[in-house]
């Protein structure tokens, strides 16, 4: 029996989810105590050294690119997977990728690079609430598995740029980064897409309630 495609499956997923309706429109900026990002990258450096700076330069270009507004592009994805990975090229993935020890299988065709900037696409697209957005395109990351490593990592950056693209600064992220996600469950993607509304939500109250001398993360 042929293996399910979980891309495949995905982009069905992705069709049958409300993206529009799960949570309502959410406008910066959005301040936090701290910078969210950078404290999982260190809580959870443990491979190395190396691998948290590298991991800590792409989420400093992200926080650049995101300042200069641009659009959200798989040749952007690739340069923060050069960082991270410390590598002089990340290219599209040219065979069928596997994830969580071999469980998911996600295919590969001549139109797979095509589809995937199309998705990325539809990250600047403001009609849909900015934290829908963001779930759904950290699902497409980490669906699409559009590189030969580094992807859930790339995921992550792709998450904080599409926030802070909008002025929106999370100051904890585990809760988000730390759970599997699965290609076939909608359910969880819907509540991926609560959950960092809520969390957003969360930021901005404990901001609000910052000592007199507080001063948010730099960049």
């Amino acid at each position: 029996m042929t293996p399910a495609d979980h891309l495949a499956v995905w982009l069905r997923v992705r069709e049958q989810v409300a993206w529009h309706h799960i949570v309502v429109h959410m406008a910066g900026p959005v301040r936090a105590l701290r910078d969210g990002f950078a404290d999982y990258a260190r809580a959870t450096a443990d491979r190395g050294p190396d691998r948290l700076r590298r991991l800590l330069d792409a989420q400093a270009d992200v926080r650049q690119a995101a300042a200069a507004g641009i659009g959200l592009t798989a040749e952007l994805l690739a340069r923060w997977n050069r960082t991270t990975l410390g590598v002089p090229v990340a290219q599209f993935r040219r065979a069928t990728a596997y994830a969580k020890n071999g469980r998911e299988r996600y295919g590969l065709d001549a139109d797979t690079p095509r589809r995937f900037a199309t998705c990325l696409a539809e990250a600047n697209d403001t009609a849909t609430p900015l934290t829908a957005r963001a779930a759904r395109v950290y699902l497409d990351v980490a669906f699409f598995h559009p590189h030969n490593d580094g992807n859930a990592r790339l995921a992550g950056l792709v998450l904080q740029f599409v926030l802070l693209r909008e002025h929106v600064e999370l100051d904890e992220v585990a809760p988000i980064l730390g759970m599997v996600r699965r290609a076939d469950d909608a359910d969880g993607a819907e509540a991926l897409a609560r959950l960092i509304h809520g969390m957003t939500a969360a930021s901005h109250r404990r901001w609000l309630r910052r000592p007199p001398n507080a001063r948010p993360p730099s960049g």
